[in-house]
């Protein structure tokens, strides 16, 4: 990996230089809380934001999007013309890029890749920026406090200057023309250590380190904790619509005012929704909330792990302000934990 160090006054002109051929999509504030949005202007980037409302996988996944036209009188189907924008997604957390790598393993799988998606995620940068967690965030159990891949620059604040991870020739480039980087000293490397430590001291000790989670997930598959966690449930997915690896999609097709054409469309969906399992002839696979919560929390912890060898959470801790009834994988480690006492 090459790093270079720039200086903070630096910044804007790289963003600039980014605007120049990219959509620039970065953190600005929104109410209370920040989100990720197209921006024009450098100063309306929150450098120093938390953790985003909703996560910038809906760049690459949105919520809603046509896969093709047809109409069923004449048996015709015609490709939906797909317009792809370059964008830079700017300030991504190193848990936000992990979850972008997880996403890849599922929509780039070699055999069956989605085509849709790889053309989204190829038109895309992705520039880092180091963060300061919360009290919700717990990234550095799942081991996802660090973006090792999946980025073009890594920013890595160390004071008055950035120490900066390239991953790419041609981010690279940009960084070159619109900076003048210079290569890191031991003073550079000391400043990142002790921000380095300094971070990691900030993770929240009331969040049990537990070992093993996917052995537990299968030895207390039947506790009665499963029915009391999914009773809470209230079914709204709002889980889902915040978290940055859940990928589970409805396709739907949509019949014009004339009843013959029409379009297929693919939505987000969510395996807390109660009509997510049921098939044809009324059999819902898991009609209870139980079912429901204990699904969910065995794929992030578990069932994505022994498939593509990463947790499929990567601890960004949005759910853990997004869900009203205080349903999260906090819950599962504190159960754990007091299992183990």
């Amino acid at each position: 990996m090459l790093y270079r160090v720039i200086d903070s006054n630096e910044l804007p002109a790289l963003v600039d230089a980014f605007m120049n051929d990219y959509e620039v999509i970065a953190p600005v504030k929104s109410g209370q809380s920040y989100a990720f949005e197209a921006v024009t202007d450098f100063n309306d980037i929150c450098l120093n934001y938390t953790t985003t409302i909703t996560p910038p996988k809906k760049y690459l996944l949105p919520p809603h999007e046509v896969l093709f036209r047809f109409n069923a009188e004449e048996n015709e189907v015609v490709d939906y013309m797909l317009e792809v924008t370059p964008r830079v997604l700017f300030g991504l957390h190193a848990c936000d890029i992990n979850a972008l790598n997880s996403l890849d393993c599922v929509f780039r799988d070699k055999q069956f890749p989605d085509p849709y998606y790889e053309a989204r995620r190829d038109a895309t940068m992705i520039i880092g920026l180091s963060c300061t967690p919360t009290d919700a965030c717990f990234c550095n159990l799942m081991d996802a406090d660090e973006a090792r891949t999946g980025y073009d620059l890594f920013l890595q604040d160390i004071g008055d200057r950035y120490l900066v991870s390239i991953g790419s020739v041609e981010a690279a480039n940009i960084l070159e023309s619109a900076c003048n980087p210079r290569e890191a000293t031991d003073e550079d490397r000391i400043a990142f250590r002790h921000m380095t430590r300094t971070r990691q001291a900030s993770f929240n000790p009331a969040i049990p380190d537990i070992q093993e989670v996917p052995m537990l997930m299968d030895a207390f598959h039947s506790d009665p904790f499963w029915e009391e966690l999914g009773g809470r449930c209230l079914a709204c997915t709002a889980c889902s619509s915040v978290c940055p690896t859940c990928y589970c999609f409805d396709i739907q097709d949509v019949l014009d005012h004339d009843g013959v054409s029409g379009q297929r469309e693919r939505v987000w969906d969510a395996c807390t929704s109660p009509q997510f399992a049921e098939v044809t002839g009324g059999h819902n696979f898991r009609a209870d909330g139980r079912n429901r919560v204990r699904h969910r929390m065995y794929h992030k912890l578990n069932g994505f792990l022994a498939k593509y060898d990463r947790m499929l959470c990567v601890g960004c801790g949005r759910c853990v302000y997004a869900c009203k009834a205080h349903i999260s994988p906090i819950e599962v480690f504190k159960f754990f934990e007091q299992k183990g006492m």
